[in-house]
């Protein structure tokens, strides 16, 4: 008898003992699986919030805005119309000028050496220009490159992640666009948004049919050359305020 109650203890403990180690095991098991849908969703609403900043910020609809006078580079969404991020940045000396006018990034690098940890060239026609860092910050804010647009290196790498190849870079310079600073006598040899805007008058006019590239060459000397034989003004070949008058080229508020 007293053998039997043993026994029938001993299944009793068993039974308990079970008992604990199944709850012990359940408990385990929501403690994981509870972690693991923690992280999960964790991820999920940090993809997501990736996914709406890049939906926020799309590099489709961004351009880039450079202030030659104001030394500043502004980052704009255009459909939504916001500012997305302004930079101080150095533009060309007085005997090397940014070019003027609208343009696309041509392409992206990271160069080293003074043009800073990143190079984003422009497809500029008469030269090679770029929005780039720089090993000499305290440039930043002046009259200082040889016509490139420099930006400290924290601020180009940031660019440098926003936006993507064909992005459109307007560059001005004040109210008057390429002819900020007047009117300048062009001769053959001369480049710049100037040229580029004489080109494009002469083309109008059927003078000239060469590449637009702003570079004041051959073929548009001949073309300015025909055109004043035919009108009876005196040959030459600079383009003065005199031929700016007659190509309609005028400075306007």
């Amino acid at each position: 008898m007293g053998a039997y109650i043993l026994h029938r203890g001993d299944k009793s403990m068993n039974r308990r003992v079970a008992l604990i180690l199944l709850l012990f095991i359940l408990v385990l098991i929501v403690i994981i699986a509870g972690n693991y849908i923690h992280i999960l969703f964790t991820r999920k609403s940090v993809e997501y919030e990736d996914r709406d900043t890049y939906h926020r910020l799309n590099k489709e609809n961004l351009i880039i805005l450079i202030e030659v006078d104001k030394k500043r580079l502004s980052v704009i969404d255009y459909r939504s119309n916001k500012i997305l991020g302004e930079y101080v940045v150095a533009t060309g000396r007085t005997d090397s000028l940014t070019p003027l006018g609208t343009f696309r990034i041509a392409e992206k690098a990271r160069w080293g050496e003074g043009f800073g940890s990143r190079w984003l060239g422009l497809n500029v026609p008469w030269g090679n220009y770029g929005i780039h860092g720089t090993n000499n910050p305290g440039s930043i804010g002046y009259n200082a490159s040889a016509g490139c647009i420099r930006m400290r290196n924290k601020d180009v790498e940031q660019l440098y992640e926003m936006v993507d190849q064909g992005t459109i870079v307007s560059i001005v310079n004040g109210k008057y666009g390429p002819f900020n600073h007047g009117f300048r006598d062009l001769v053959p040899g001369d480049i710049g948004a100037d040229v580029l805007e004489v080109q494009k008058r002469l083309k109008l006019e059927g003078y000239y049919d060469g590449p637009l590239d702003g570079i004041y060459g051959e073929g548009m000397k001949r073309g300015l050359i025909q055109y004043l034989k035919d009108r009876d003004i005196p040959l030459s070949h600079t383009v003065d305020d005199e031929i700016y008058r007659r190509l309609k080229i005028m400075l306007m508020e």
